[in-house]
């Protein structure tokens, strides 16, 4: 068992760090108060080849897998870009994946070259407000009329919708007392038509410069050629992207947490109070050390995870294990973060409060810690299910 980069690895993460250079702690700072997606950001990337690190070659991306693109996403975030910087791409490298498993050939020759080179920007509809995390219950109506599907319906939490060109949609076109099992809702990917959808901007806590948003969908109008796979199959589709998912945002909160704890101690070497630097108490020392034995332990876990997926192994259990454990360890690593800055920790410009602010996504979404915790009883120790 080998636990150090390959030889492409490191490539990839020294390539990502040069790319990231100019995005210093100042740069995502000043996105932080003004807004404003970091479009010059996502450009860099997308010239520099990285936005198909897991898009098949044959389309212009690089064919590599899940671990090479947790690395990658680790890198963007441990920069200090954070979350911010992660989210900005975290759509083009794995959220057309249903595109890539059950898309025709033609749909993946006109969909997923534009997304690689940064032309098209997509965004992901499938929460909705009255539904949560009970994905089989979503209400957003897709009506088939001839050629088309004229689509109704509300969604939210949708991150990029203010910059997106393309939705990858879940709709229901069966109604739901007439389904059976997880058929019903069916996958699209399709032009975001503003005349037809109304994007509102949520306000939120942090990751200013990625906007949230509430979407209404009014008669959108879907050519059935932009529908991925069969219909009423959609969740079935989705369900192939969950994992990758989670594996991503659990590097990504590892990245977040050690650009936090290496900003801590720094600080905790720098900082001098009653003729010492405050790094020599063990008050200071003893939560950053245990911050850096969490990071390194959820690592581990998103390695085992990323590697069984590669393997095209099961890898549920993992997966969520990783997103949970990731979450917890880069939260703490944050507010340990400020703790050693003491009241600078509150000040912007310091930065590490930005941190925590950001370090709330991965603990609430694309999953809550709850429900993870349900699943690995029912799952992996085969208690009752509890919901």
């Amino acid at each position: 068992m080998n636990f150090s980069l390959t030889p492409e690895q490191e490539q990839i993460r020294n390539a990502i760090e040069k790319v990231c250079a100019p995005f210093d702690a100042d740069y995502w700072l000043r996105k932080d108060r003004e807004g404003g997606f970091p479009a010059d950001f996502h450009s860099a990337l997308a010239e520099s080849g990285w936005l198909g690190i897991a898009m098949p070659q044959e389309h212009g991306g690089a064919g590599l897998g899940i671990s090479d693109a947790a690395l990658m996403m680790h890198t963007i975030s441990a920069t200090g870009a954070g979350l911010s910087g992660a989210s900005a791409v975290h759509m083009n490298i794995f959220g057309l994946h249903p595109v890539v498993v059950f898309g025709t050939d033609e749909q993946k020759r006109r969909w997923l070259p534009p997304l690689i080179q940064g032309k098209d920007r997509a965004c992901f509809g499938v929460t909705e407000p009255n539904t949560g995390l009970n994905t089989l219950k979503l209400k957003t109506r897709a009506v088939r009329e001839g050629d088309h599907y004229v689509v109704h319906g509300q969604k939210v939490w949708i991150s990029t919708a203010q910059v997106a060109n393309k939705i990858l949609l879940l709709a229901r076109t069966t109604p739901v007392e007439d389904c059976t099992g997880t058929e019903g809702l069916s996958l699209f990917y399709t032009d975001l038509d503003r005349s037809k959808v109304e994007v509102r901007e949520i306000e939120k806590l942090g990751r200013k410069c990625v906007d949230s948003n509430q979407v209404f969908i009014d008669g959108l109008r879907i050519p059935v050629e932009d529908r991925v796979g069969e219909e009423g199959k959609g969740f079935s589709y989705i369900l192939h992207g969950l994992n990758p998912e989670r594996i991503l945002i659990a590097s990504e909160a590892i990245g977040l947490g050690r650009a936090a704890l290496e900003r801590a101690a720094n600080y905790a070497n720098e900082r001098e109070v009653f003729g010492r630097p405050i790094g020599m108490n063990q008050a200071i020392q003893h939560p950053l050390a245990r911050s850096w034995m969490e990071l390194e332990a959820a690592h581990l876990m998103v390695q085992k995870a990323a590697w069984l997926y590669d393997q095209q192994l099961p890898c549920g259990a993992e997966a969520n294990s990783a997103k949970f454990l990731a979450a917890e360890a880069c939260y703490g690593a944050c507010e340990n973060a400020i703790l050693t800055h003491g009241g600078m920790g509150y000040a912007k410009e310091y930065h590490v409060e930005r941190y925590l602010r950001e370090a709330w996504i991965p603990r609430l979404a694309p999953v809550s810690p709850q429900l993870i915790l349900c699943f690995i009883a029912e799952k992996v120790l085969g208690l009752p299910k509890s919901y």
